[in-house]
């Protein structure tokens, strides 16, 4: 059973290679970490106002090192989960469809394989490559900033967890959109939408005073307990990086009962599919 799943695993990353996914997520993160390697050349003490001109925070004068470097956590972790996240899920979304290709599913359903542990596998495999990214530049900055400033803020390595949670969340949706339509595009439009709608659905406090209709204020809150709560999640991430305390974790018990969900949905109608 191990080397079943790690041979599928092993399969979604040859063919991330292949789709140059892989490589294309990588040199991105390597000329981010790149970026950071080139301006910190600049003294961490002297250069303080010049560094924080890149990050338009130039204020005259310079500020203290660890809230430069905490500053910077914030900000990486913010591209992370929007524009990182968004990327991620657009190179993701053919790995899944790619399968279901006539000719090659009748190949890979003949051998002794559950449907099951096929698209767990390809699930599993898609969420490591994504990882192992995230992981990679995350850590990469992380080292830069520490060997340069001596502070080692490890809460900044929980971007890692959270990033790759909330994208294991959204792919689920790939996944069902990809078993049900085949199609990339879609699959790719309806996860960013959920991204889009979310820090929409989170303004709770605020629609619940401007909607006129009670059935429209608890269609709105059954939409926020619903959906993923990628926005909340994000929240989240910086109160981590920053050291401030997290005020809840509904969120995350939320969208992770989300992805179940989704993912048991895909399950079921992937092993009820003739092909």
């Amino acid at each position: 059973m191990i080397d079943v799943t790690t041979a599928l695993i092993r399969d979604t990353f040859r063919e991330a290679f292949a789709r140059k996914i892989f490589w294309g997520l990588f040199g991105l993160s390597t000329l981010m970490i790149l970026f950071f390697l080139f301006i910190m050349k600049i003294d961490i003490v002297e250069g303080a106002t010049a560094t924080l001109s890149l990050f338009g925070r130039d204020n005259g004068r310079a500020m203290q090192v660890d809230r430069l470097v905490k500053g910077v956590y914030g900000g990486i972790a913010t591209f992370l989960y929007t524009w990182g996240m968004a990327l991620s899920v657009f190179a993701s979304s053919g790995l899944i469809p790619s399968v279901l290709e006539p000719g090659r599913i009748e190949l890979i359903l003949s051998k002794p394989l559950s449907r099951t542990h096929l698209l767990l596998g390809r699930f599993v495999g898609n969420v490591a490559v994504v990882a192992l990214n995230t992981a990679y530049l995350v850590l990469g900055v992380w080292i830069i900033f520490g060997v340069k400033t001596n502070i080692w803020g490890r809460q900044f390595l929980w971007s890692i967890l959270t990033t790759v949670f909330i994208f294991a969340v959204l792919l689920t949706v790939v996944v069902l959109i990809g078993v049900l339509f085949e199609s990339a595009a879609l699959a790719t439009m309806v996860t960013v939408g959920l991204m889009i709608v979310s820090p929409i659905l989170a303004q709770t406090s605020t629609m619940m005073r401007l909607l006129s209709s009670e059935t429209a204020r608890d269609a709105w809150r059954l939409l926020y307990q619903v959906l993923p709560k990628v926005y909340d999640v994000g929240r989240m991430t910086l109160d981590l990086v920053r050291s401030q305390q997290v005020e809840s974790l509904q969120p995350v018990y939320t969208s992770a009962m989300f992805g179940a969900a989704v993912l048991g949905a895909a399950i079921y109608v992937f092993t009820r599919r003739d092909f």
